[in-house]
């Protein structure tokens, strides 16, 4: 009777300090808008123990539907802890960070926002000339590149089984360049083009090797 007498106590108490630190975790979240482009709309949140969300609407096909598409993952600890870093160098998006040249190419609207238990800042820019907001934006804009492969990927795999290979062609040669950033981002796709019988074997073997080099690490750098 003691113990279950404790447990009812303690109970809410626990509940509240689980509430109280998920209302804490950091987040820092990308977006950005830049019509004509596919996708014209993306964005990028990152929460301070480094699981990832990524959400866009867009199409693959001049002749396909726009479709809604997200990916969650856990980001490697370099580019979490270069993210946060940069933030706090940014002073967590607390001022103004475009450089104000209305002579510089339209290259879409970005915004970065900081959320914490105390905080809570956005800012919008086309180009900032702060060395700490734009190694975030070459970082989250060279991450979206890399998880499009997984929009793309889930698309052909499900409506045009024959244009894998050419892609997954591209995305091999791109990760032995370095070229990619978070590919375990992409695993879910590429595992379930791994485990499809009805694949061609040589489609389904480049979907292995590129799960292996994400689980390895490989496109985790900066």
């Amino acid at each position: 009777m003691v113990f279950l007498a404790l447990a009812a106590v303690s109970a809410p108490l626990i509940s509240q300090q689980a509430n109280s630190s998920a209302a804490s975790t950091a987040v820092i979240t990308f977006t950005l808008d830049f019509p004509q482009s596919n996708p014209e709309h993306y964005s990028i949140a990152v929460d301070a123990n480094g699981h990832a969300r990524y959400e866009c609407t867009g199409t693959v096909a001049e002749d396909s539907e726009e479709q809604a598409y997200r990916a969650e993952f856990d980001m490697s600890a370099g580019n979490r802890e270069h993210i946060f870093e940069w933030a706090k160098q940014a002073q967590y998006f607390a001022g103004k960070i475009d450089s104000g040249n209305s002579k510089l190419a339209f290259t879409g609207t970005k915004i970065l926002s900081y959320q914490d238990g105390g905080r809570s800042n956005t800012v919008r820019y086309n180009y900032s000339s702060l060395e700490p907001v734009r190694q975030l934006t070459v970082l989250f804009q060279n991450m979206a590149g890399t998880l499009e492969y997984g929009r793309r990927l889930a698309y052909y795999h499900r409506y045009q089984k024959l244009a894998l290979d050419e892609e997954l062609k591209r995305m091999e040669i791109q990760a032995r360049n370095n070229e990619l950033v978070e590919i375990q981002g992409v695993a879910p796709a590429l595992r379930e083009i791994f485990e499809d019988t009805s694949v061609m074997n040589v489609v389904r073997a480049r979907a292995k090797e590129l799960i292996q080099m994400g689980a390895g690490g490989a496109g985790s750098g900066h």
